[in-house]
């Protein structure tokens, strides 16, 4: 049974840092991407930052030079790194995971980010 389990997300004031974490278990086909998606009330899901194989990793405008995302491929674990948080940043952040069978796609259950001003 795959399972997405993610931590770290909370309450902060603009401007502060915050480091979501993602542990992928029982995935057996090989990874094609992981990465960060976030939901905002009233807004579609957009993505954040993935890296796919072979490390190439890709951020949303709004974030680059503000987020970093990083992957230990041994331990199928993946961190988001969020610095110079501003309010516009809320919202509720998915980890994603791309597998080759088919390009299913697996997703953690989601946690809270919430930017102050």
């Amino acid at each position: 049974q795959v399972q997405l389990v993610e931590s770290g997300g909370g309450l902060v004031q603009a401007g502060g840092s915050l480091r979501l974490s993602c542990a992928a278990s029982g995935i057996i086909f090989r990874i094609n991407a992981m990465g960060w998606y976030r939901q905002a009330p009233g807004k579609q899901r957009e993505l954040v930052a993935n890296i796919i194989s072979g490390g190439t990793t890709n951020y949303a405008d709004s974030v680059k030079g503000r987020f970093t995302i990083s992957r230990d491929n041994a331990k199928n674990t993946m961190d988001l790194q969020m610095d110079s948080l501003k309010p516009e940043d809320t919202a509720v952040y998915y980890c994603n995971v791309e597998v080759a069978y088919r390009n299913y796609n697996y997703w953690g259950q989601g946690t809270q980010v919430t930017v102050s001003s």
